[in-house]
């Protein structure tokens, strides 16, 4: 079953193009979107897919990717429009050819799993710094209107107490610890947008995520929001192997979407934006237990191995606050009991559908 076959999901879209009326700016104009299949950016691009089906007017939609039968597969119903079209794409690589001028970017392609990230810290850090040069070049040369980067709230690093960061608040990162080559990644891309503005004039604007799920997210995805998000909605129970205690900004993806082209349209050149929404700033044991109800299971404790360690975010609280987001006209639609119920609903469906 696709998720566009999902009455749930279209709702959800239709409640999210109703609350950014930006959108309407964007007719015409063109957004390549990379990173276009993950759980934030293929969000975004259902997003924009939607307004398509819905508006007569189109916005023009590059979905840009390493793998194209993963882009086919994923956006199956559309390709063919003359509104989207595939674009080759690989972050980490330097011999991208962007033929196709667009007057917006939204990069989002990134390796966030935390196994990948264990396994593949140098490919992690370079990716992520050799990418968004190769797009700041890209931007410079043919006039892009404005690139909107998809950061971390991993770049805030550690620091005491519970209070959500503030966009100019930054804690201790371990430059020594392999584990932080994505953070300290993205900290150097986002100097990078600043740079090249300084130096060039490319208009860039930062998002911060927070901690993103929803139903866009992949089932092989080992974050442990979309890891159990999936499980319970086969049925199984959450086997939680930490205490639990630390403190998360979660956010629907759809949430995120709008945020982030919000951001796009209204935000201020080269400034960064915490993506959070404040109705669903909870403990990890609480958005365990939120999805554990949502499906009836139950949640179970377990030891985790020394290679599952390794994977865990170091940062006990990475709560955001998302003021000047919410200054910019945004709101969350989605508090976490919503979310994450709307995430298991669609991904039950999914399921049963494919067994």
């Amino acid at each position: 079953m696709s998720i566009y076959d999902n009455k749930l999901w279209l709702s959800d879209l239709d409640e999210t193009i109703a609350a950014i009326p930006e959108l309407e700016d964007l007719t015409g104009k063109s957004i390549m979107v990379t990173g276009c299949t993950g759980l934030i950016c293929s969000a975004v691009v259902d997003v924009l897919i939607r307004w398509n089906e819905t508006h007569e007017d189109k916005i023009w939609i590059l979905a840009a990717g390493r793998n194209e039968k993963k882009v086919e597969a994923r956006f199956s119903p559309y390709i063919g429009e003359t509104w989207f079209l595939f674009v080759p794409y690989d972050a980490s690589s330097t011999e991208n050819t962007l033929a196709h001028p667009c007057d917006y970017i939204i990069h989002g392609a990134s390796n966030a799993s935390p196994n990948k990230i264990v396994k593949e810290p140098i490919e992690t850090m370079l990716s992520n710094f050799i990418g968004m040069k190769n797009l700041l070049d890209y931007a410079n040369e043919k006039g892009v209107k404005k690139v909107l980067y998809i950061s971390s709230s991993e770049v805030y690093g550690k620091k005491e107490g519970t209070e959500p960061y503030k966009s100019n608040e930054y804690g201790y990162i371990d430059l020594l610890n392999a584990r932080n080559s994505y953070s300290v990644g993205k900290r150097a891309a986002e100097t990078l947008c600043a740079s090249y503005y300084d130096e060039y004039g490319v208009d860039s604007v930062i998002v911060r995520p927070g901690h993103i799920y929803g139903p866009t997210a992949v089932e092989s995805d080992n974050r442990v929001s979309s890891a159990w998000a999936y499980a319970v909605a086969r049925g199984e129970n959450i086997v939680m192997k930490s205490d639990g205690s630390q403190i998360r900004s979660y956010c629907y993806c759809l949430d995120s979407a709008s945020a982030i082209l919000k951001v796009l349209l209204k935000g201020e050149t080269v400034h960064a934006y915490n993506i959070s929404n404040p109705n669903s700033i909870i403990n990890i044991r609480g958005m365990a237990e939120i999805l554990a109800k949502s499906a009836g299971v139950e949640l179970k404790m377990e030891l985790p191995s020394e290679t599952e360690k390794k994977g865990f975010n170091p940062m006990s609280n990475s709560s955001l606050d998302s003021t000047e987001l919410l200054n910019l006209g945004w709101k969350g639609l989605f508090d976490a009991e919503r979310g994450f119920s709307h995430t298991v609903d669609i991904l039950k469906e999914i399921i049963l559908e494919e067994r």
